[in-house]
């Protein structure tokens, strides 16, 4: 068995191959079945058990902490291992980081479907939130489409300038946006990965042909665009049923009435499967990608980081 630690995910998961294996992985018939939730404590600290498999091929879980009492005393409030298993014969091939899997994956959903979904001509890319996915969002994005401006968005200045400094370590250069509506009135491709209650994004300060992905809120309780905004775009998934249940902005627009669940036009693997369809009404129209992540998109990474090891074959 294997242990593959955050480095070696990093490693094995560049974003263009991981968005490919995204790309063909989604079309393949992949089970999954409902997360399990658990409160050991009996407190707001629980723990995720989020299964998918392969028949015959392979299965995988990831186990997701969440203790929001870890912010007092500096540790992460959310951590994950993944467990990879053959279906062959039952034996564990590999324990991964599911941290860093977590984050990689999110990413490149979100990359593979502004890939599809934005227009071909968009210039400036905004990335909204300054937490653990606003490198890797930035690094996913400029792995689909050449921005000539990159501009990095959050509430604490300190952590967006240190933002800034990271992906220019990494070769890609980008700056800090102080004002949000000025940021959002310039981007063309915005991605949003915030734990935001409520909504901060405003329908008036898109501008027409914006394609705006939703990362953070994936409870029904949290938001990080104005529902109202439902109703005047194109409203995308990464998983419908996901979606559905938890996906922030699109449950609280439903609730209102100001969304019908048919209304989501299309989910990630749809997408991938006919990249090159005209999705877009117009260059006009505003395209809204929701995303609350799903388990698929986990086995999909878990097997290429396996199988970069030497092109091991999972059986």
């Amino acid at each position: 068995m294997d242990y593959f630690d955050s480095s070696a995910v990093k490693n094995a998961l560049p974003y263009p191959q991981l968005i490919e294996a995204l790309t063909q992985g989604l079309q393949l018939p992949i089970e999954v079945p409902p997360r399990s939730y658990f409160a050991p404590n009996a407190d707001a600290s629980c723990v995720l058990i989020m299964p998918a498999w392969k028949a015959q091929e392979v299965f995988g879980v990831k186990l997701v902490s969440v203790w929001p009492s870890n912010k007092a005393i500096g540790s992460p409030t959310v951590s994950a291992v993944y467990v990879l298993l053959s279906c062959e014969n039952g034996m564990p091939l590999a324990v991964i980081d599911g941290t860093e899997l977590t984050l990689r994956r999110t990413a490149a959903a979100a990359a593979l479907a502004a890939k599809i979904l934005a227009r071909k001509n968009s210039q400036t890319l905004a990335i909204l939130g300054t937490g653990a996915l606003c490198v890797p969002m930035v690094q996913a994005h400029a792995s689909v489409h050449t921005f000539k401006n990159i501009l990095i968005w959050g509430r604490q200045k300190s952590k967006a300038l240190e933002a800034v400094a990271d992906l220019k370590t990494l070769g890609i250069e980008s700056n800090y946006s102080e004002d949000l509506e000025e940021t959002l009135n310039q981007a063309d491709v915005v991605a949003a990965a915030t734990t935001a209650t409520e909504p901060f994004i405003l329908s008036k300060w898109l501008k027409p042909g914006t394609h705006l992905g939703l990362i953070g809120a994936f409870t029904p309780q949290m938001a990080e665009a104005e529902p109202a905004l439902m109703n005047k775009v194109q409203v995308f998934a990464d998983n419908r049923a996901a979606v559905l249940e938890k996906g922030g902005e699109i449950y609280q627009a439903i609730q209102q009435g100001i969304l019908l669940p048919s209304s989501i036009e299309a989910e990630l693997a749809e997408l991938a499967s006919s990249p090159s369809r005209s999705w877009r009404k117009d260059d006009q129209a505003i395209t809204v990608f929701k995303s609350v992540g799903f388990a698929s998109l986990d086995l999909i990474a878990a097997e290429l980081v396996y199988q970069a090891d030497c092109h091991k074959t999972v059986k």
